[in-house]
């Protein structure tokens, strides 16, 4: 196997190394991306890597999403399938909205 490895590779390798939850920009950071399109292929990839990571780890290993919420009234966008951040609150229409943060959990 060849010392290169894929994006999603490497997003995997940032996500096990961390001590905290990252949210997107964070791992666009530590993969060295600054390209907006790449940030917003991250969102994709992360729904990828969700599922090949518990595939692979037979279960043990899950990426988890700290959802988003609003930071002017504190709505949380609990059950949420889109792996994106929100555009706008429900609550109070508010587009103050913290960015979803991610993690893996090994259980």
């Amino acid at each position: 196997m060849s010392g290169f490895l894929t994006r999603r590779e490497r997003l995997l390798e940032v996500l096990r190394r961390a001590q905290r939850p990252l949210t997107v920009q964070e791992i666009a950071r530590a993969l060295g991306v600054s390209d907006s399109e790449a940030v917003k292929a991250i969102y994709e990839d992360l729904k990828h890597v969700g599922r090949t990571l518990y595939r692979e780890s037979g279960g043990r290993e899950v990426l988890v999403m700290v959802p988003p919420r609003c930071l002017s009234c504190g709505y949380v966008f609990r059950d949420r399938s889109r792996v994106k951040r929100p555009s706008r609150c429900p609550r109070c229409k508010s587009e103050r909205i913290s960015q979803p943060s991610f993690m893996i959990v090994r259980q």
